[in-house]
């Protein structure tokens, strides 16, 4: 196991979709645990593989001293009429924090490693998080969903943090 170093905005992983994991190996159990090893520590909800370089879809989640981790996630169900548009940040987007209208509900099917279907869902911060986590397997960034006005204040800080 180990801490991960964390991708930041531009580099071009972040906005390549991810492969679904077709075999479960040593080097996707060794992926597992550095997803959860780089998620647990205080202030992060979420860790998609691809920002720590990896371009396969796996996430981790650290929402209410809760832990875990799925493969091959897909949402299968998101609230249509309950939102949120709490501010959302991003590892790979340090330090900025932006009104993000997400589905105040959301479930998630994949797989654990011992290839059995898994069900993860939840509402307000887990909803968001999972949500989120997709979206990064998906090669998008929470930047992505804001709207016109908040986006460009959005890239301009993000072109100041970058000098």
């Amino acid at each position: 196991m180990a801490m991960r170093e964390i991708r930041v905005v531009g580099d071009p992983v972040l906005r390549t979709p991810c492969d679904p994991v077709t075999t479960i190996d040593d080097r996707v159990r060794s992926l597992v645990d550095d997803l959860l090893e780089t998620v647990d520590a205080d202030g992060r909800a979420g860790l998609a593989a691809n920002q720590i370089g990896v371009s396969l879809r796996a996430f981790s989640w650290n929402i209410d001293d809760e832990i875990g981790y799925v493969l091959n996630p897909v949402i299968v169900e998101l609230s249509d009429e309950e939102y949120q548009d709490d501010d959302e940040g991003c590892l790979s987007v340090p330090g900025l924090w932006f009104p993000t209208r997400r589905s105040w509900y959301a479930r998630v099917v994949g797989e654990d490693l011992e290839g059995k279907e898994v069900v993860v869902e939840g509402t307000g911060l887990m909803a968001r998080a999972l949500q989120h986590e997709v979206d990064h397997l998906d090669g998008h960034l929470y930047l992505d969903r804001l709207e016109r006005s908040v986006r460009k204040k959005a890239m301009k800080a993000i072109r100041e943090q970058l000098g």
